[in-house]
């Protein structure tokens, strides 16, 4: 590629047209079956040896789908598709790049793939904002598109933006489905998923893990006291705080009422023991309300740690629940690790 590169025009709602591309959570995904499918329909029915279905970030253009095409994307300096997407509702089509004013200089004419043909519909998602295009790309100048060719064309790019809407709508149901509605945090069933695979890992490796069982102290009486509002302030508080203490790669999710727990990964009963000082620490801090009052609760920590004796997830969490309970009896130290044999 030469080093020459045009400078890409930005449309008037790149703000807004940016949001909507991150809201997709479709940069950088894995292959789509059906995104490829449509991509093939796509250079077949127009007789075109390439044809992309794409996004356009912030300074890249990333290929969902890709037919004819070796790269998986280009920098938007280099993308055509910058032009294609300046207007929503209308077909870019170049019938002879080397014949147009804006495209005869760019690098994808001027070098290889010595590009000739281009037409790119926008991807449009419900508000109207640009998101990609559905490109066709040739070596060939062309006559153009007839207008049964660009409705068939507008109708292939509305396929492909209501797949990516769908991919869309399908991923925020997983996370509603796996997420805390209150705290933002994983719920039960994400962390017993996580849960579920650690152990797996574990007994193939031998690498250790623990479980961590976490439940407020005085809630309650926060509860009764000020009101659900400010129980609900003070669990989100201490949510942030957790989630401040735990590692990367750690998950760390609110079981209901004031339980939590961690699926501390890669780590035993000493950088587990830590964890719990740290989590005692920062929860202790009070915590000041909306309303301007202070407020304090305290946190108790069972915790049982994977070894070769562990035989089910059912027994680490009985194991991790009986910690906790003697953590809360003890009252002074806050924290328990689960030891065979005591009870």
């Amino acid at each position: 590629m030469a080093d020459q590169a045009l400078s890409y025009p930005v449309p008037h709602n790149e703000v807004q047209r940016l949001q909507a591309v991150h809201r997709l959570g479709l940069m950088d995904s894995p292959p789509d079956a059906d995104l490829d499918a449509l991509c093939r329909v796509a250079a077949h029915t127009f007789g075109v040896p390439a044809a992309v279905i794409s996004l356009i970030d912030v300074d890249r253009q990333c290929y969902l789908a890709r037919v004819g095409v070796d790269v998986a994307e280009l920098t938007r300096e280099e993308s055509p598709c910058a032009h294609a997407i300046m207007s929503p509702d209308q077909i870019l089509v170049v019938p002879d790049t080397t014949q147009d004013p804006v495209f005869a200089k760019h690098p994808l004419v001027v070098d290889e793939p010595h590009l000739r043909f281009y037409a790119g519909a926008p991807l449009v998602d419900a508000e109207g904002l640009a998101v990609g295009t559905l490109a066709l790309l040739d070596t060939t100048p062309h006559t153009g598109l007839s207008e049964g060719q660009a409705e068939a064309l507008h109708s292939l790019a509305q396929v492909a933006s209501n797949l990516l809407q769908s991919r869309r709508e399908h991923r925020e149901l997983q996370h509603l489905a796996s997420t805390d509605h209150l705290t933002g945090l994983a719920n039960r069933a994400q962390f017993n998923r996580a849960l579920e695979v650690e152990l797996a890992h574990a007994m193939r490796t031998g690498e250790p893990f623990t479980v961590v069982y976490m439940d407020l102290d005085g809630f309650k009486d926060i509860s009764d006291g000020f009101g659900h509002g400010a129980g609900d302030e003070v669990l989100r508080e201490v949510a942030n705080r957790l989630s401040q203490q735990v590692r990367l790669g750690d998950v760390l999710a609110r079981f209901g009422g004031d339980e939590f727990g961690v699926v501390m990964r890669h780590g035993g009963e000493e950088s587990a023991e830590i964890l719990a000082r740290r989590i005692v620490k920062s929860v202790s801090t009070p915590i000041t309300l909306s309303s301007g009052d202070t407020v304090g609760v305290g946190i108790s920590v069972g915790m049982a740690a994977y070894n070769d004796a562990t035989e089910s997830v059912k027994a680490l969490q009985e194991q991790a629940e009986q910690a906790l309970y003697e953590a809360k009896r003890l009252n002074e130290q806050r924290w328990k690790m689960f030891v065979s044999g005591v009870r």
